[in-house]
């Protein structure tokens, strides 16, 4: 039986008729399924697969070679490729030690501000974000080097700790990003589009959380002692350190961005840009490349197995038509489509306290997207919106991955308690950027409407 027979059998299935029992009995049977599975101990991805599986195997006539197809084609897109070459990317820049020179050149023009180089982990780690799509390595990358500066100068480590958790997250939300590459690849989305339109949410984000410390530090100057002002003339010659994070910018956004390349192109570009800087200007080796290629692996095995559980997951979804029938019922409750963001947003605060953000996405946009973009909202801007949820999720304790890898770096100076209630102003910030971009959606949508039109 082909595709086009299964989704016929589908059309006839007595979920997609209006008996209002049979459709609860599916949705019952769908959350049932990935509640036992997940509470088993089985790997999400592999829980997500078997619980696509045993719905179309069940519930759409034996129809689970369609989700082993959806599987091959999908992972036969060009795009996807991207995403182990942004990873390896990040893992480059951490192994060949450039954030480094970046942090003690920008240092000196953010030193005069109340909150002092705190400010200078927020722009370090924006700048880090343009060239890494992950959040855990540009709080990696910017932490490795902050954390020990800072600590030396007598700041206060939590503190410390919360602004590189905070500042990690623009990783994600700031082009090239991990979360709007997938998003793209998993909705059928302009990849173009989607990073466009993370360019003035990052930005914002930023301003905000370096708001935020000239806050904290007025209301308790001991979290960041007065840095020792330095010569603008002096400041402007440590400039050039500055360098080889412009150019890798230039390397993978601007060919992106001109048209000359793809995102699986632009992201290869990057790599060979990045490692020809880490060996000429870092300390990158080969040993050092090597275990960036290992760890690169070891992420995207994470990630894929997440994703193939979802598409198959996905894909008995929309056999089901479940999307449609919850619109219909929505329509019925009389909900507003702001109401229904407003449950979605609960539901991504949930369940950021139990997943990583990748995983939480990739697990929820089979059902979201389509529920979402059916009530009117544009998925360009919805692909903004659930980035920062997935950053909120970052921050959010017991999961939190930032929190881990700051922790980590810390080498259990600052503990979990500690760096989460640290982090907490900026959760708060990251909640607010999703309310500032329901008031003003063109935050997002206007860019990529500038530039494709």
């Amino acid at each position: 039986m082909g595709p086009a027979a299964y989704a016929a059998q589908a059309k006839r299935l007595p979920g997609r008729d209006g008996d209002r029992g049979t459709q609860g009995l599916i949705g019952a049977s769908l959350f049932g399924l990935l509640a036992a599975t997940v509470l088993s101990g089985a790997v999400l991805g592999a829980a997500l697969g078997l619980t696509g599986f045993a719905l179309l195997h069940f519930a759409v006539g034996g129809a689970t070679r369609l989700g082993v197809q959806t599987v091959w084609n999908t992972l036969n897109e060009f795009t996807l490729t991207a995403v182990p070459l942004f990873i390896l990317l990040g893992e480059v820049l951490v192994a060949s030690g450039l954030a480094r020179g970046v942090y003690r050149a920008l240092a000196p023009f953010f030193g005069r501000l109340p909150g002092g180089l705190l400010h200078t982990n927020i722009a370090v780690c924006t700048v880090f974000g343009a060239v890494s799509g992950s959040s855990m390595s540009v709080a990696a990358a910017v932490g490795s080097v902050a954390y020990p500066e800072l600590k030396e100068r007598g700041y206060d480590r939590p503190a410390v700790v919360g602004s590189l958790a905070g500042g990690g997250t623009l990783g994600l939300l700031i082009p090239p990003s991990l979360s709007l590459l997938i998003y793209g690849a998993l909705t059928d989305t302009s990849i173009g589009r989607l990073f466009l339109a993370g360019v003035l949410p990052g930005l914002m984000m930023a301003a905000i959380f370096m708001a935020l410390i000239l806050w904290a530090a007025w209301r308790d100057p001991s979290i960041a002692p007065e840095a020792k002002r330095v010569a603008l003339a002096e400041a402007m010659r440590g400039l050039p350190a500055v360098l080889p994070l412009i150019l890798l910018i230039v390397a993978v956004l601007g060919s992106l961005f001109a048209g000359l390349a793809t995102p699986t192109e632009a992201a290869g570009v990057g790599v060979a840009a990045a490692a020809i800087l880490g060996f000429t200007l870092g300390d990158l080796t080969l040993r050092k490349l090597g275990e960036a290629l290992i760890g690169t692996a070891r992420i995207f095995a994470i990630i894929a197995m997440v994703f193939v559980g979802a598409l198959v997951l996905a894909q008995a979804i929309s056999m089901l038509g479940l999307p449609q029938q919850m619109l219909q019922v929505i329509s019925e409750w009389g909900l507003s489509r702001w109401t229904l963001l407003l449950v979605i947003v609960v539901i991504y605060l949930v369940l950021g306290c139990f997943f990583d953000g990748l995983s939480m996405m990739i697990m929820t946009l089979p059902l979201v997207f389509p529920l979402m973009t059916g009530v009117g909202f544009d998925p360009v801007w919805l692909g903004v919106v659930v980035t920062l949820m997935i950053e909120i999720g970052m921050l959010t304790p017991p999961v939190g991955m930032n929190l881990f890898v700051l922790v980590g770096i810390t080498r259990g100076e600052v503990d979990l308690a500690s760096a989460a209630r640290a982090a907490t102003p900026y959760w708060f910030a990251l909640l607010f950027g999703v309310f500032l971009l329901c008031l003003l959606p063109g935050i997002a949508t206007w860019l990529p409407g500038l530039v494709f039109g």
